[in-house]
């Protein structure tokens, strides 16, 4: 690591410690030729997660917008935002866990649906209505029965 001061190339590491959640090693080093001590931070790099849409499109993954759903489909639930943002990173980490490129986004919405059911039933019928496009009140009803359902295996 070169030192800002002098420009040397060598330095040691003096004190490493996680930084920003674990997503990131912080890094005090003291520069071996003139002495100064300084701070560096390691992080991995991130590839990008390509999201291929309905029509073929390709486009760049972007958790925001799983939590712009996820905030609606929990909107007048008593459910902290902290949980709602928690639930959007477990998401994420799990979709680039796959070591997949590229994910479609209907597997996307699959993995929202079934962290949801867990999460919170009323906000999973609400993601579902609209992600399923839910055309009248039968498939409404049939996806309140298959949470039931799902609900009393479980018991």
């Amino acid at each position: 690591m070169r030192c800002p001061y002098c420009k040397e190339l060598d330095s040691r590491v003096i004190d490493s410690r996680a930084a920003d959640d674990g997503n990131s090693i912080r890094r005090r080093r003291e520069c071996t030729s003139c002495g100064r001590r300084f701070t560096t931070y390691e992080v991995v790099e991130k590839m990008p997660l390509m999201v291929i849409k309905n029509d073929g499109r390709r486009v760049v993954f972007d958790k925001n917008k799983i939590l712009n759903g996820l905030i609606r489909s929990c909107e007048k639930r008593n459910i902290p935002t902290e949980q709602v943002v928690a639930l959007a990173d477990e998401i994420e980490r799990e979709l680039r866990n796959t070591m997949e490129r590229e994910i479609t986004t209907k597997a996307i919405g699959e993995l929202v649906m079934e962290k949801l059911k867990n999460f919170d039933e009323v906000a999973y019928i609400r993601f579902a209505s609209v992600y399923r496009k839910f055309a009248d009140i039968s498939m409404f009803k049939e996806e309140l029965e298959e949470l039931l359902r799902s609900k009393t295996e479980k018991a």
